[in-house]
């Protein structure tokens, strides 16, 4: 029997080190633990899926917290059941006492295990969708205020029609022109098929 921990973020930008802090003084050894930097949004996820494959009956499974697994109500049930009943791995929430299925393994151990885990799970998703309601009507006010989203464009240099202009002579190498205009290569070709409508004839 061994111990396993599943921990994950929802964006690539964020960190895990508070949820393998955790494990790690839970003694969960760093090769038995499953990464996923994905949205909770469904089970695609790589780190989630090879987990799966590698628990065996009798083994415990660590979560900061039951989100961790996913944020769908149904989804959260089906994956408890594939995991504690499927599969019969014990099951760990740190943040919440009461979700430790090694706890009371009879009948209404099992029963009460069962009910908070749904009980959580639904509030987690109700609670999910309000925040989204309300970041939505936030959003919709703000842009009846004027308010503008999304990253502001660049401003090219005055002289981006003559840096064209040499660029496609070969005079001036690309990455010499996204230097001198500060942007990406993608965004240089978006303005530059933009400056091709408004100049149809060149610099």
């Amino acid at each position: 029997m061994s111990s396993w921990a599943y921990v994950r973020v929802s964006t690539q930008e964020q960190r895990l080190d508070r949820q393998l802090d955790a494990m790690e003084k839970l003694g969960v050894p760093k090769e038995h633990v499953f990464m996923d930097k994905a949205s909770g949004k469904d089970f695609n996820r790589p780190a989630y899926q090879s987990m799966l494959r590698r628990l065996k009956k009798g083994d415990t499974l660590f979560l900061s917290s039951l989100d961790r697994i996913g944020r769908s109500y149904s989804e959260i049930q089906n994956q408890w059941r594939i995991l504690t009943k499927d599969i019969g791995v014990d099951i760990v929430v740190i943040d919440q006492p009461l979700l430790d299925t090694r706890i009371h393994k009879d009948l209404m151990g099992t029963f009460i295990a069962d009910l908070i885990m749904s009980l959580l799970s639904l509030f987690a998703e109700t609670e999910r969708g309000a925040i989204l309601r309300r970041q939505a009507e936030g959003i919709a006010a703000a842009k009846q205020r004027g308010v503008r989203f999304g990253r502001p464009c660049a401003e090219l240099p005055e002289n981006f029609g003559d840096l064209v202009v040499r660029w496609e002579r070969g005079a001036l190498d690309l990455e010499e022109i996204l230097v001198q205009c500060g942007v990406s290569r993608s965004t240089f070709y978006k303005y530059l098929a933009q400056y091709k409508l408004l100049h149809p004839g060149g610099a």
